[in-house]
């Protein structure tokens, strides 16, 4: 069910309004230990992963974070969310990103796509392009692709061919996927900033909930694997 959305012009204002330097995209979230020492996980997204509006520790890729620490996990979350970026600027930045390993990558685009109204096929061939990059890092990481969803407003074709992107690329892909990440979230007024589009931090709270019900198995299972990798002759 497509949630509730205010329309996509005000929508596409407060999105696409906010772009950050090129020159900034990354933010490390972990600080329990050096990076040498955990293995990765990391977040490539937008103003949604980013956290824009609120304070950096309140995004849910921190909050993940936090998660990780308390279940006993031994991983750091990279936050490499930039606000405004479409599905192309992320497919752009992936070989920069990627010159890090990879553990587990969640990828989280495609929003500002929707709000522009741009080709689904394009949205396709990029999230498919960063997958593809990302499977050539030796060792691969695991992935994770956040699901996401526009306003109707475009018409239901438009939103239906959106939405179906996500779980066809999961399963093409080996993929986990997460449907959905705003649910419970998107077009709930009390948990999105005055821009109705942004969320504050108890819908970070939510979003983070969502995510760590799908990423804590794989994170155990990539432990599990590192494990028996590293106990190998």
């Amino acid at each position: 069910m497509i949630l509730r959305y205010l329309s996509v012009s005000a929508l596409a204002i407060a999105l696409l309004g906010c772009e950050q330097p090129k020159e900034q995209p990354v933010s490390n979230v972990s600080v329990a230990m050096p990076s040498s020492q955990r293995p990765t996980v990391l977040f490539l997204g937008t103003s949604l992963t980013a956290g824009h509006g609120i304070d950096p520790e309140q995004a849910y890729p921190a909050l993940i974070q936090q998660k990780i620490d308390s279940a006993g996990l031994d991983y750091r979350v990279v936050n490499a969310g930039l606000s405004g970026e479409t599905s192309a600027g992320a497919l752009r930045r992936a070989d920069w990103l990627f010159q890090q390993p990879v553990s587990v990558l969640v990828l989280e685009t495609g929003a500002n796509d929707g709000l522009r109204g741009l080709p689904t096929d394009s949205l396709r061939a990029n999230i498919q392009g960063i997958l593809d990059r990302a499977e050539r890092l030796r060792p691969p990481p695991r992935l994770v692709l956040v699901g996401m969803r526009v306003p109707p407003n475009y018409g239901r074709a438009y939103s239906q061919q959106f939405e179906s992107i996500y779980p066809q690329l999961a399963r093409s892909n080996g993929a986990v996927l997460v449907p959905f990440l705003l649910e419970g979230v998107g077009g709930v007024r009390a948990l999105n900033q005055p821009d109705g589009v942004h969320p504050t931090a108890e819908g970070q709270r939510k979003m983070a909930a969502t995510v760590w019900g799908v990423l804590e198995p794989v994170l155990r299972k990539a432990g599990s694997g590192e494990r028996a990798r590293r106990a190998s002759p």
